[in-house]
C-alpha cells in the first residue's frame, strides 16, 4: 500500500504520469502556445506535504518541493524547473524514495527544451532526458528522436504554463487542451475548469481556482477526471491543494511552505501557519 503512496506523488503534483489520447482541434491548441509568464519568477520554492489517506485516516509520508532558477541552455536564457520528492526518513526503511524532475523553460515562449527524470523508489530506477527542438518539431530522448506538435510541453512544464492561464476567460466546465511528450510518446490531454471556490488547506484558507486534469487509467491512478487542483486565485496561480483517487485510497498534497513568490499571496483568507 505504501509502495503505491510514494510512487504516485511526484506524478500527482506534475498532473499525473498519463492521459487519456483524444482528437485535438487547433482552436485547443492555442491554449497552451506562446504565453509570456506573469506567474511566477526564479527563486521561488513552493513545499507540499504528501498524505495518503484509506477509510478517512491521513498519513503523512513525504514532501514535494519545486524551485524556480534563471539559467542559459544552449545560450537561451531559461527557467530550470526542479521537482523533487521524497520519503520521510521514518518511511525509508520500508520504502525510500529519491525522486528529481527537472524541466528547462524558454523564457521567451515558456516551451520546454531539455526535460530530465531521475527516479529512485525502492529497487527500482528510471532515468529519461528528452532535448526539444521546438523550431522543428522533434523530441530526442535515449531511445531515438520522435516527431511531435507544436507547443509540445513536458509533464513539469505544464504545470508552469497552466499557472500562465488566464482563467477569467473560461466558463465553468470548459476544457484547455494541450499535448505533452512523456515515455517517447505524444499525448493529447485537457484541463477541465470548474470555476471558482474557497478551500480549506492546511496552510491556511484561500479562495481559489478549482481545475481538473484528465488522467488515463494505470497501475497508480483511476481513469477520469478523478484528480482536483485548487490554485491560489491571486497573480500567484499556485496550486495549494491536490487531491486524487489512486487505485487504493487515495492521495491529498497541500502546500505548507513557500518563498520568493512573485506577488503578495491576496488570495489567501486565512493562514493557519504562518510563514
Amino acid at each position: 500500500m505504501h509502495k503505491i503512496l510514494v510512487r504516485s506523488w511526484i506524478y500527482m503534483m506534475v498532473v499525473g504520469n498519463g492521459c487519456l489520447c483524444m482528437p485535438l482541434s487547433a482552436l485547443a491548441q492555442q491554449g497552451f502556445c506562446h504565453a509570456d509568464n506573469t506567474s511566477f519568477m526564479a527563486g521561488e520554492k513552493i513545499t507540499y506535504e504528501v498524505f495518503y489517506t484509506l477509510a478517512g485516516i491521513y498519513v503523512g509520508a513525504g514532501e514535494v518541493s519545486f524551485t524556480v532558477s534563471l539559467e542559459k541552455f544552449r545560450g537561451v536564457p531559461v527557467y530550470h524547473v526542479v521537482g523533487e520528492g521524497k520519503t520521510y526518513k521514518s518511511y525509508d526503511w520500508f520504502y525510500k524514495v529519491r525522486d528529481r524532475y527537472e524541466s528547462y523553460i524558454d523564457t521567451a515562449n515558456m516551451l520546454p527544451l531539455k526535460f530530465i527524470r531521475n527516479v529512485h523508489e525502492g529497487g527500482y530506477k528510471k532515468y529519461e532526458l528528452v532535448n526539444f527542438d521546438q523550431q522543428n518539431h522533434t523530441a530526442t530522448t535515449l531511445k531515438g528522436s520522435y516527431d511531435v506538435p507544436a507547443c509540445v510541453q513536458d509533464v513539469l512544464s505544464a504545470v508552469y504554463y497552466a499557472r500562465n492561464l488566464n482563467y477569467d476567460q473560461y466558463r465553468p466546465g470548459d476544457k484547455i487542451y494541450f499535448d505533452m511528450f512523456l515515455d517517447n510518446k505524444v499525448y493529447n490531454i485537457y484541463i477541465r475548469y470548474l470555476g471558482k471556490e474557497k478551500v480549506q488547506t492546511r496552510f491556511g484558507e484561500f479562495n481559489a481556482i478549482k481545475i481538473k486534469p484528465l488522467l488515463i487509467e494505470g497501475t497508480i491512478f483511476k481513469g477520469g477526471e478523478g484528480m482536483v487542483v485548487w490554485v491560489s486565485d491571486d497573480s500567484n496561480h499556485i496550486p495549494v491543494r491536490i487531491e486524487s483517487p489512486i487505485i487504493v485510497g487515495s492521495i491529498k498534497a497541500d502546500m505548507i511552505a513557500y518563498r520568493g513568490i512573485r506577488y503578495p499571496f491576496t488570495s489567501l483568507i486565512k493562514a493557519y501557519h504562518p510563514e
